[in-house]
């Protein structure tokens, strides 16, 4: 199978189902942007969080699949639900019971695997305001909001864990006095 169809070179893409829409519908700069987050986290090589990302790529493809799938027509695949944003949430909980108190705005930084967590953070906090977008034009399911939200609490208490880990401490933000 050849990777090009050429179908995409007028500017549509095709949605599951065969509708085609412009590659910048809302649809589709929600999703580009899960994929964008989904590359970042392919990024971070670190073992102390390796299942669970490997797990959040795979529900990022499963949120790519829900939103690539226009309505009315079937989801041939398991919709994520509140048991994954729940089950984010614990290891959130599980992370943060090593880590200090935060007491300050901390910069993004320290280790690699902590710096790649950050980036990913950032683009998963994009990947949410897109999506609410597409939900004021086409109203999405509640879990999908909360679980993008979550994720991206989510990694920056990774970002935090994996320099807690390292023994680097996190990277105060020092405001400016006037």
């Amino acid at each position: 199978m050849k990777i090009y169809t050429k179908k995409g070179d007028a500017g549509e893409t095709g949605l599951f189902g065969g509708d085609r829409v412009p590659k910048d519908h809302l649809r589709i700069r929600a999703y580009g942007t899960l994929d964008e987050l989904n590359a970042a986290l392919g990024l971070v090589s670190a073992p102390e969080v390796a299942v669970p990302l490997r797990r959040i790529q795979g529900e990022l493809f499963q949120l790519g699949a829900e939103l690539a799938t226009p309505r009315g027509k079937t989801l041939t695949i398991a919709r994520l639900d509140t048991a994954e944003v729940v089950r984010l949430e614990n290891e959130i909980d599980g992370m943060e019971k090593s880590l200090p108190p935060l007491t300050q705005f901390i910069l993004p930084g320290g280790t690699p695997a902590a710096a790649h967590l950050h980036l990913a953070r950032t683009i998963c906090r994009r990947a949410e305001r897109e999506l609410v977008v597409l939900h004021r034009a086409e109203p999405l399911r509640p879990v999908i909001l909360e679980y993008v939200n979550r994720l991206s609490d989510y990694l920056f208490v990774a970002s935090r864990f994996m320099n807690h880990t390292a023994k680097v401490a996190d990277i105060p933000w020092v405001a400016p006095k006037t």
